[in-house]
């Protein structure tokens, strides 16, 4: 069964995969939880303590703030924020690009500090890339595929109408 988000999908291998890199992840960090968000907005994955909230709202928003600070990064002069971080009094937030395709997104609170988070996510960050880019490769061999297979329905259906 394959999952889906925007242009793209994974297996329920790769869904189990990137679920045990999380939850690695937040056992060593202390994070209550994290999800995958696409830049579009769809929430694509979510480990460890439910959020107490509409995650799926929270996904868009998430895109929508990622977004924001992509087009702030750009007027002082950068090309992106690779990681945002929100601090609050009891809640935090820390957020990550992985392949300029998903968002990382870490809710942590005081059991943990956001230098744990941010030391810790260095290697879910380069374990999530390595894993989303071999989807995204997968994703575009298998759409080069059935482009070939369309191209020779169409040529079939040519000759049926000569």
């Amino acid at each position: 069964m394959a999952v889906s988000a925007s242009s793209w999908s994974f297996t329920e291998d790769d869904f189990a995969a990137i679920s045990r890199s999380l939850e690695r992840f937040l056992a060593d960090s202390n994070a209550r939880c994290a999800l995958i968000v696409d830049r579009a907005g769809q929430l694509v994955a979510t480990v460890g303590e439910q959020p107490r909230f509409d995650a799926v709202a929270f996904a868009t928003l998430t895109a929508a703030d990622f977004s924001a600070n992509d087009q702030l990064a750009r007027l002082i002069g950068e090309t992106e924020f690779r990681s945002l971080v929100h601090r609050g009094e009891q809640e935090s937030i820390f957020l990550a690009d992985i392949g300029r395709r998903v968002i990382l997104v870490v809710l942590f609170d005081t059991r943990t500090t956001e230098g744990m988070v941010r030391l810790k996510a260095k290697w879910i960050i380069d374990d999530l890339e390595r894993t989303f880019a071999a989807l995204f490769e997968r994703g575009h061999s298998a759409r080069a595929e059935t482009k070939g297979i369309l191209a020779g329905a169409e040529d079939e259906i040519d000759r049926l109408f000569q």
